[in-house]
């Protein structure tokens, strides 16, 4: 179902959640508010957002090289407390998080980040391959909407299925962390270096 802007509008005044999950969240639950909130409650989304407000001072940057030297990445993961920032579970997320954007060399870390350019020249490739079909009227944008959703799942790194377990996405994961630490956690920066060219991703 079409999910109108005052719904998308009302469901983040109510948890502080991005757009894209809140519309992810009314699709899932065919635009009912109430069930939309529990779903993104149940996924941990609209608990960890209750702690923006917090300072993140610590963490960890972790590497990980590939192919023989000819991949790598440096990625800066921070928290609230040096507490932590030294525990296995973050140390695992932070390590496996360089693995995971070694694999899949995201361009950004989430579709805010995402330069509005890239998005407009996606949404106008994929608007104007669905008119040339013979698609018109609301079917081009369900196809466009849907298009640009597979695609900022392939290029934001939040929003990737997670490569050891692509039932879940890095932002799952990332909820999993904040459950267990209590902590604002945030993917602050990565870099990735392949042999004759590298990419500062923010």
């Amino acid at each position: 179902m079409k999910i109108s802007t005052r719904l998308i509008k009302e469901l983040r005044e109510k948890t502080g959640v991005g757009i894209i999950d809140c519309r992810n969240a009314l699709q899932e639950s065919n635009g009912d508010i109430n069930k939309a909130v529990d779903i993104l409650r149940k996924k941990g989304i609209a608990k960890a957002q209750k702690r923006e407000g917090r300072i993140t001072s610590e963490g960890q940057i972790q590497s990980y090289v590939h192919m023989g030297g000819k991949i790598g990445v440096l990625v800066e993961v921070n928290c609230e407390t040096d507490f932590s920032a030294k525990t296995e579970d973050f140390t695992n997320f932070t390590k496996n998080l360089a693995m995971h954007i070694t694999a899949t060399n995201p361009i950004s870390i989430s579709p805010e980040n995402l330069p509005p350019e890239i998005v407009e020249r996606e949404r106008d490739i994929h608007n104007t391959q669905a008119i040339q079909s013979g698609k018109g009227g609301k079917v081009v944008e369900k196809i466009v909407e849907g298009k640009l959703r597979k695609f900022l799942s392939e290029v934001c790194l939040l929003n990737q299925a997670y490569i050891k377990d692509p039932d879940i996405t890095i932002q799952d994961l990332l909820n999993e962390l904040i459950a267990k630490t209590g902590e604002k956690i945030v993917i602050k920066r990565f870099v990735r270096f392949q042999l004759g060219e590298a990419e500062d991703k923010a």
